[in-house]
């Protein structure tokens, strides 16, 4: 009579000790998801013409860098994930737009170094502004606007 007393506080004992068992182990299994920072920049310009410089917001991790060209017979995308290492230099592998279109890869802090191609036919880049920044070039001979997204 006495054992049947003791086995059912023993069995609460143990579910006890079973949940706080997985609680701990669920605690530390706990997955942070963050929302990631995003950068739009519109760019409209004449033949020939180069945007102002956009700083690559973040250091020493990936920048997701994407872009279109919108203009009628010419639109087109491109993107590359790109690391900036502060004053040294910007570092790069994605996709030129189509007709064409490659893997593009490479390193530079030179100024005008091209990045990747925004547009169908191969005028509209990004390229190097500077070690720390890319611009938009338009080296067609007519108007192209677009849009420039970074996402860290």
């Amino acid at each position: 009579m006495q054992l049947r007393k003791l086995t059912r506080p023993a069995r609460l004992l143990a579910a006890g000790i079973v949940c706080m068992l997985t609680l701990a182990v669920v605690a530390q299994a706990t997955v942070t998801i963050t929302v990631p920072n995003a950068a739009t920049f519109n760019y409209a310009l004449a033949a020939g013409g180069v945007t102002g410089a956009f700083t690559i917001p973040a250091t020493f991790q990936p920048v997701f860098v994407m872009g279109t060209q919108n203009e009628l017979g010419f639109r087109g995308v491109g993107q590359v994930t790109m690391l900036r290492v502060p004053g040294s230099f910007l570092e790069w592998v994605g996709l030129e737009s189509t007709a064409g279109a490659a893997i593009t890869q490479g390193f530079s802090g030179a100024v005008g170094t091209h990045i990747v191609f925004l547009d169908f036919s191969h005028q509209v880049d990004i390229q190097v502004a500077s070690a720390d920044a890319i611009r938009v070039r338009n080296s067609s001979t007519g108007f192209r606007s677009g849009v420039i997204r970074l996402i860290w």
